[in-house]
């Protein structure tokens, strides 16, 4: 066990432990790089050396990603950190090398340590690298009953190092990378394994590590995201929109923004917010002046920008009848659940009944009741349940919607309990 894990003290914040509030407590160590800050990798000829010490290393390898959310277009990553054992670490520049498939062929059979794993794997697909197996320890921290499961707090609190702060949110896409921000990402994957290792032998201790695995395989196993259709609808303030017409200016201020965005590879909040976009929306500007006194196109936007937005929604305006959007579809499965209890009063009942089923059995579980079965599989459960309300016939609804086998075992008695009392 290295020094890092002992300093764990029998995980004690697991279950809410360590020293009261009027304790003194001894100062936390800032984690410092074990072999300093390794260099950025950019070419091709020092990408292959990474890749063969990779590959010849031993143990699971520790990854992270940086991207430059709220600077550019897109979810790209502008550094990839990883650490083995027998290969030290390494922070390699995807702008410089942007396929990174050689790696991740020589990191295949090998399991990845991420943390917030999902939040990852769209950009590092992207450059070529997709894990086999992994294991999440953001996840591991919620299924073992952390209250804080950011990658800074669970160092803190299992391994007893405290994480410099204050890059996180930084435009990764500047080049050269400041110092200060690279000893920062190196620093993110120096303790990933130990972290991993002592939260496999809490979750192993309290009969969880099962289900953990099972749901690290899911995460694994999932297919990329397909494309969202008619993204314009999820404009931030988009419920303020009734009318199709206000719709269809939506929907073209919109597409507008997406095109100019992704060809100066900026954030689209950086070309027009999207308050502005529903402002415009709501007024149905007649003309540049009207626009411009609009929040979002004030003083500091130039004749040209106001022009292109206007464009914009004249196009919109000029629209027949016939090419407005349609409302929003219904999405599949239940209403929202606050219509229930007018459209389907029994279908009510079960969902209050099998929620406090599902929120007493996590509180005694010590987890989150998301992450023991999503609220949308109870919602579907519930407002179709099965004809027999058997634990067979439960369980065969849960696996449908998705549910893994251990959250299928932990949740059917409970919710054969609840919605039989419902009946």
């Amino acid at each position: 066990m290295t020094d890092a894990q002992e300093t764990a003290a029998d995980l004690r914040t697991t279950t809410g432990g360590g020293p009261p509030d009027d304790v003194e407590k001894a100062p936390i160590p800032l984690l410092e790089p074990r072999e300093g800050i390794p260099p950025v990798v950019a070419d091709e000829d020092a990408l292959a050396r990474v890749v063969a010490a990779f590959a010849a290393g031993t143990g699971p390898v520790a990854v992270d990603a940086e991207r430059a959310s709220g600077y550019r277009y897109g979810q790209r990553a502008y550094l990839v950190q990883l650490r083995r054992e027998g290969a030290g670490s390494a922070l390699i520049d995807p702008v410089g090398c942007p396929d990174l498939s050689a790696l991740g062929e020589g990191l295949s059979g090998t399991e990845w340590i991420l943390h917030a794993a999902t939040q990852d794997l769209p950009c590092l697909r992207e450059i070529g690298m997709v894990p086999t197996s992994l294991f999440d320890t953001e996840l591991a921290g919620r299924l073992a009953g952390f209250p804080r499961v950011g990658l800074g707090a669970m160092v803190e609190s299992v391994l007893g190092y405290a994480l410099e702060k204050g890059h996180s949110a930084v435009d990764w896409s500047t080049r050269p990378l400041p110092e200060p921000w690279l000893r920062y990402a190196a620093l993110d994957v120096e303790l990933l394994v130990d972290l991993r290792d002592a939260l496999e032998k809490e979750l192993d201790r309290q009969g969880k590590l099962e289900w953990a695995r099972q749901e690290f395989d899911a995460i694994a196993a999932a297919p990329p995201a397909p494309p969202r259709k008619d993204p314009w609808r999820r404009t931030s303030g988009m419920h303020k929109v009734r009318r199709r017409r206000q719709m269809a200016v939506v929907r073209e201020l919109w597409e507008s923004r997406d095109r100019i965005a992704q060809r100066r590879d900026v954030s689209p909040g950086k070309v027009l917010g999207d308050a502005a976009i529903v402002e415009a929306a709501l007024a149905l500007p007649a003309n540049l002046h009207a626009l411009s006194a609009l929040p979002g196109y004030g003083q500091r936007m130039g004749r040209r920008q106001l022009e292109q937005w206007m464009a914009a929604v004249d196009r919109a305006k000029a629209l027949p009848e016939s090419a407005l959007p349609q409302p929003g579809a219904t999405p599949a499965g239940p209403p929202p659940p606050r219509s229930w209890a007018d459209k389907d009063p029994a279908a009510a009942a079960r969902l209050a009944a099998a929620r406090t089923a599902v929120s007493a059995l996590a509180e005694g579980l010590n987890l989150p009741q998301e992450n023991l079965i999503t609220p949308d599989t109870v919602r579907r459960l519930c407002w179709e349940p099965p004809q027999r309300l058997e634990a067979d016939a439960v369980a065969q609804a849960l696996a449908v919607h998705g549910a893994r086998p251990w959250q299928i075992e932990q949740v059917t008695p409970a919710l054969v309990t609840a919605l039989a009392a419902t009946t």
